[in-house]
């Protein structure tokens, strides 16, 4: 049985940084992008970053850029997620996903895997 499971967030205040992490496991996920989502209270859920597993391509939502890193340990199911200059926008719960491609896409609905979502709450 394949299954994501996060680890990270909580609570920090505007300007603060917080470190995610996603562990993959049930399966080789070799020739998986690793996505990351987030979904505020009230909207729908978008893109924030994703990574992919052989390749390395890399893409990031526009409200994200320079702020946050996505990178992952190559030959191990994990992927990481760092956030840095946090805004009280950027508060909500986040997840990781698993979508068999090598490359990351912004849709949630290409993504086959999903963790079970973390809180992240940034104060201002």
């Amino acid at each position: 049985q394949v299954q994501l499971v996060e680890s990270g967030g909580g609570l920090v205040q505007a300007g603060g940084s917080l470190n995610f992490s996603c562990a993959a496991s049930g399966r080789t996920f070799s020739s998986y992008t690793m996505g990351w989502f987030r979904q505020a209270s009230g909207k729908e859920r978008e893109f924030v970053a994703g990574i992919g597993w052989n390749v390395g391509s890399i893409r990031y939502a526009d409200s994200v850029k320079g702020r946050f890193t996505v990178s992952r340990v190559y030959g191990k199911n994990v992927v990481y997620l760092r956030m840095n200059s946090l805004k009280p926008e950027d508060t909500a719960v986040y997840y990781c996903a698993a979508r068999k491609s090598a490359i990351p896409s912004d849709d949630p609905g290409e993504y086959d895997y999903w963790g079970q979502g973390t809180q992240v709450t940034v104060s201002s």
